[in-house]
């Protein structure tokens, strides 16, 4: 039994800066449809690295993919190029304007790497833990226990020690409706 399938997005590219922003947007917009807003932030950090890497280093052309991919508790973000040079971590000196890529992606990753792909490319990888509520599928018969406190609905107002004004006022719209 299959309970959940893998899920996957790829997506070709040059990569020029221009283009660089907008994979940013659709790797963002496609974990939100999976659920997984925590890991935007750096994933989009990661993508960026990556592909500003494949801009400034890859020859003979900038034409890459990048595939993102979520299987049980792990999203995978992978670019692939046509250059077979395997990228180093450099030190970079503190004055430095570039240099700190794949440190960067390194630390915000739980794990990272490089495969060479076939005879001329590479891939460039990261991957990021999934919480497990993203992956639960809901139960067909949720009870609710009487310990379990209900979703508060918008601003709860409680009372203050003096019991004559409120603690919090919610904020109110001055737009009708």
């Amino acid at each position: 039994m299959i309970s959940y399938p893998s899920r996957h997005c790829t997506v070709e590219l040059q990569a020029l800066p221009s283009r660089i922003g907008q994979v940013r947007r659709i790797v963002s917009a496609q974990l939100r449809y999976w659920h997984l807003d925590p890991l935007i932030d750096r994933a989009s950090l990661g993508v960026t690295e990556l592909l500003s890497n494949v801009h400034r280093h890859a020859q003979p052309d900038k034409t890459c993919t990048v595939e993102i991919e979520l299987l049980l508790d792990r999203l995978t973000v992978s670019v692939r190029d046509g250059d077979p040079r395997m990228p180093v971590v450099d030190d970079a000196e503190p004055l430095a304007t570039c240099g700190r890529g794949l440190a960067m992606v390194a630390a915000m990753s739980e794990s990272w790497g490089v495969r060479p792909d076939g005879e001329s490319g590479k891939v460039v990888w990261f991957t990021l833990p999934t919480s497990a509520p993203a992956m639960t599928a809901p139960s067909l018969h949720t009870r609710r226990t009487v310990l379990d406190k209900p979703a508060r609905r918008f601003a709860e107002v409680g009372s203050s020690s003096d019991g004559l004004r409120p603690d919090h006022t919610p904020a109110r719209s001055a737009v009708a409706g």
